[in-house]
């Protein structure tokens, strides 16, 4: 049964309390390792007699995390979360981001948001869907390294292929109010490193500017954005409904009375998916190396530019009458779905094959922030679609 909710504020279960609590308390900001994370997990699995394969990346710091509840000889429904989280790093906190606190409703704590109140909600639930004798398994699949470029959750994937059986569909637990939501934006980042050569600044015109040659590809990059913004392809279903191009870093020079000899900048594309972000990168690098390089090459051939992806993952565009969106929206409880401009790991789980939705409790305003919240209301919510995804698989 649901926890009941009071007019004065919802309550949870003890166990989904205890379960954030724990994990939280685990600091797997993304350049942490998660390895006491995971092998909590692994041994609380193990506690009720289910078996993790953990999937760890080259060096061995981190590790994604597979597990079955239920039946093994079919496939099932796949509940996925990431377990690092962003940096506290210069940001203005009024309580302890490793310890939840509550107050007015809320669970304050880094990554009760984004996004460990879903991944404890799941397997806090864990016992209840062993207690009741799945017909169709519940998979948990729990990734690292969301938050810099879903870098994890590509290994978890080979894995899954490699396997006899694997989810049908799947469910990523990002925060979006406990909504169903079937598209979000792809993202490819990329920096760029450009060679310029050193000279008195006295002597400037003897030396390649590499700071004024980024600055020409940066306002190319954001002649584009405008474009963009003015041209589309546009979908209204995203609160910013077009493709957007950012530049975010820029590094270069030395002193003033040198003139630069590299500069380096990162931008990216945070894309609809009728856009090829490939063609979008291959325009900007057409601009730099047909109108930029000739001039620098004829100062000193030496000059160039290199270019590097940072990260990238596709963009989700579930059709809304897929078989995941309607047992989404019976589990959520409501009948609408939507779009979001962030990215999730759902556009990999989907290219990969296996069907997915985004739902999960919070909202993504609070994520990143300091004194991060939960409200509880939505861990209720997300107490009570499990309970429904339960009774759905029970058969």
């Amino acid at each position: 049964m649901s926890a009941p909710l009071n007019a004065d504020r919802p309550a949870i279960r003890p166990e989904t309390r205890a379960m954030i609590d724990r994990l939280i308390a685990f600091d797997t900001t993304s350049r942490n390792s998660n390895l006491e994370l995971i092998h909590y997990v692994r041994d609380y699995l193990a506690g009720l007699g289910v078996t993790a394969q953990l999937v760890h990346d080259a060096d061995g710091r981190k590790a994604n995390l597979y597990a079955t509840l239920g039946p093994t000889d079919r496939p099932g429904i796949a509940l996925s979360g990431h377990t690092d989280v962003v940096p506290i790093d210069n940001q203005d906190w009024t309580r302890d981001p490793w310890l939840v606190s509550e107050h007015d409703g809320r669970l304050y704590g880094r990554g009760t948001c984004d996004m460990k109140s879903f991944v404890a909600v799941a397997l806090a639930h864990a016992p209840r869907f062993l207690a009741s004798g799945l017909a169709t398994p519940v998979h948990l699949c729990f990734s690292y390294d969301e938050e810099v470029g879903c870098k994890g959750v590509p290994s978890l994937l080979d894995f899954l292929a490699s396997q006899p059986i694997r989810p049908a569909m799947c469910v990523v637990g990002e925060p979006t109010d406990m909504k169903v939501i079937i598209g979000h934006k792809g993202k490819k980042s990329v920096s760029c490193q450009v060679r310029g050569k050193e000279a008195h600044s006295s002597l400037a015109p003897y030396g390649v500017n590499a700071v004024n040659v980024a600055a020409r590809v940066i306002g190319y990059l954001a002649d584009m954005a405008a474009r963009k913004a003015a041209e589309g392809p546009f979908d209204s279903d995203f609160d910013v409904p077009y493709t957007t191009v950012h530049t975010g870093t820029i590094q270069g020079g030395t002193q003033l009375n040198i003139v630069p000899g590299h500069c380096r900048f990162e931008f990216e594309f945070r894309y609809l998916p009728q856009d090829d972000p490939e063609a979008l990168l291959a325009e900007v690098q057409a601009y730099a190396e047909k109108e930029l390089l000739p001039a620098m090459q004829a100062v000193d051939p030496a000059t160039g530019f290199t270019w590097e992806q940072i990260s990238a993952f596709p963009g989700l565009d579930m059709d809304p009458g897929a078989e995941i969106v309607e047992l989404a929206k019976t589990l959520s409880g409501g009948n609408a779905t939507g779009k979001v401009a962030f990215g999730t790991e759902a556009g990999l789980f989907d290219h990969s094959g296996i069907p997915t939705v985004v739902c999960g409790p919070g909202s993504i305003d609070q994520a990143h922030k300091p004194d991060e919240f939960v409200a509880l209301e939505q861990v209720a919510l997300c107490e009570r679609f499990m309970d429904r995804l339960e009774e759905r698989l029970r058969g």
